[in-house]
């Protein structure tokens, strides 16, 4: 694909117009809307010649809006910014054409989509001018485009699978004795891992590649997949492999003995490193897997969930791609629902994998305790608790209104009573069970309390 720039500028000929320059740095979020020439005092924006793009582009530049200036009282213009769905990019302005990075416009969908497979992804592409009349005024028009970007195409998937090497499984780097992965979907791979030290590298190797000797490096090598950022503690992250135009491979880092979940999804090119999760999916939260369970040694797990009678399952995986246990923790495919016989409410839920039996304590009230609540540490101000909504698709929260609070903290407290243990601490976007106490400042509230496990419980506090 060559550069090809559009001069469709129409001014007077006295006019001197300029354009400015600008670095690359970053990335914007995709979405796919439909394009909008705008005009404002007499400029329009189009899509760009290259506004439909691919990672094959030759010179790296994209040329992804086009703009026209009729009014005959500009005197400059300049670029001032370009935006991907209401994120910034870095851009410049070359005579009448706006251009970007071929680069960066591929991390960006990339990294928006947590996926890098060749799929063409929608860019709505805003771009803002610094508009200046011949009478001094200063004006900011702003268009919106569309636009198309196909990453470059991925490594084939390896029919032999995949392994791992390093701190992972006491493998300890031993290039003969491959800690091998399970696939549990085409193209995407896991394993229970468990480790040791606080810090515990590890890289990815393809199953076409495994030593026939201790030294065999070279072979293992080939199938090398590592992280971007030497080190990365990241929970998520992009595969880089040998060749890559995103850089040279880097290892990975997991952060901290225990049990961990590792996915490798070579589908998108991902992976992800997490503690052992369940998730629950019900009538009581419209079948979504959007109800937590978590736990350290991958067979123990809680969680903090409404339920009804109307069935439900525990799931290892989002949307139903992992293991799903059902009645009986019953793993068939379609197999019957667990259906209690407990009253429908807020419990808190015990699940063991290995006795395949879980334990129900109801949650019969939640409030909000602490020195800044209007009853101080001697009792709650109770919170209701507002069910999944079928057709909003809203999940469920504890909630209060109009809540006046001190400078102070907060913690919020299930059923009156520290004894049980049931209470949520910490900042609002990470709380945690029995967590520090949460510190607040002085107004009026409404609360929403997403009650679920530890770690991925949170408060939106909206002050009035």
């Amino acid at each position: 694909m060559k550069k090809t720039l559009l001069y469709s500028l129409a001014v007077m000929a006295s006019l001197a117009l300029a354009s400015c320059a600008g670095d690359y740095d970053d990335w914007g979020n995709p979405q796919t809307n439909e394009q909008e020439a705008s005009t404002a005092k007499g400029v329009t924006f189009t899509n760009g010649s290259e506004a439909e793009a691919s990672a094959a582009d030759e010179d790296g530049i994209i040329n992804l809006v086009t703009i026209d200036v009729t009014d005959p009282n500009a005197s400059s213009y300049t670029l001032q910014k370009v935006k991907i769905n209401g994120d910034e990019i870095p851009g410049k302005l070359v005579d009448n054409s706006v251009q970007v990075s071929a680069s960066e416009l591929e991390e960006l969908v990339c990294r928006q989509n947590k996926s890098r497979a060749a799929v063409a992804r929608d860019l709505k592409v805003e771009t803002t001018l610094s508009l200046i009349l011949n009478s001094g005024e200063a004006l900011a028009p702003m268009g919106e485009t569309t636009g198309k970007y196909t990453p470059a195409p991925t490594p084939a998937i390896d029919e032999q699978g995949y392994y791992m090497l390093g701190q992972v499984n006491g493998n300890e780097w031993a290039v003969t004795s491959p800690v091998w992965m399970h696939k549990i979907s085409d193209g995407v791979y896991q394993l229970k891992v468990t480790t040791t030290a606080d810090k515990n590298w590890f890289k990815f190797y393809a199953g076409s590649n495994v030593a026939s000797n201790a030294d065999d490096w070279d072979t293992v090598n080939k199938g090398a997949l590592g992280c971007k950022e030497n080190g990365s503690e990241d929970a998520f992250g992009f595969i880089i492999y040998n060749g890559d135009s995103w850089g040279e491979l880097q290892t990975p880092v997991i952060p901290g003995a225990g049990t961990w979940i590792v996915t490798l999804d070579m589908n998108n090119l991902t992976y992800t490193v997490q503690k052992p999760i369940l998730y629950m999916a019900g009538e009581a939260n419209g079948w979504a897997t959007n109800d937590y369970l978590t736990g350290d040694d991958g067979v123990h797990y809680t969680g903090y969930m409404y339920l009804n009678q109307n069935g439900f399952k525990f799931c290892t995986e989002p949307e139903w791609k992992g293991t799903n246990y059902g009645a009986n923790f019953d793993t068939t495919e379609g197999g019957p629902d667990i259906k209690m016989t407990e009253a429908a409410g807020y419990y808190k839920v015990d699940v063991d994998l290995e006795s395949k039996r879980y334990v129900l304590t109801p949650i019969e009230s939640i409030g909000v305790i602490g020195s800044a609540s209007p009853n101080g540490w001697d009792s709650e101000v109770p919170m209701t608790y507002i069910p999944y909504n079928n057709e909003t698709k809203e999940i469920g929260y504890w909630e209060v209104k109009d809540i006046t609070l001190t400078d102070g903290v907060i913690k919020f407290r299930g059923n009156n009573d520290w004894d049980c243990g049931i209470n949520w601490g910490g900042t609002a976007d990470a709380l945690t069970i029995g967590g520090p106490d949460m510190a607040v400042t002085a107004g009026t509230y409404d609360i929403k309390l997403y009650a679920w496990a530890n770690g991925y419980a949170k408060c939106v506090m909206t002050k009035k």
